[in-house]
């Protein structure tokens, strides 16, 4: 598969371009991190009983890094690393915490070798 297929020019692509190059084994499934954040701790509470529901892993904890959006749920699917599913995942998240007015922070996961 060519680069620009596997990591196309965007936010993800990038990302995942930058993990390849540091040495990550990107052919290995891992644990992810998606932070979704939230103005009140009443929304945030509510998505993440939300996603359990959906039979997602998920945690809920305060986040210091935004004034407005203080609330964070992350929720921690295992899958491929590819720029696929990330995208896939990250729309649904963004389609999920719509409805409490959440705002999708980011992704991350730990490197495989």
């Amino acid at each position: 598969m060519n680069d620009e297929l596997m990591f196309p020019d965007d936010e993800n692509g990038n990302a995942l371009r930058q993990m390849l190059a540091e040495g990550d084994n990107l052919s290995m499934p891992r644990d992810f991190d998606f932070t979704v954040v939230f103005a009140t701790e009443e929304a945030a509470l509510q998505f993440a009983v939300a996603m359990l529901r959906q039979g997602q892993k998920a945690s809920f904890s305060e986040y210091e890094e935004d004034e407005e959006m203080p609330w964070q749920v992350t929720l921690h699917p295992y899958m491929d690393p590819t720029h696929e599913n990330i995208s896939l995942y990250e729309s649904a998240l963004e389609n999920e915490a719509s409805a409490f007015e959440g705002a999708l922070e980011g992704w991350g996961c730990v490197p495989q070798s």
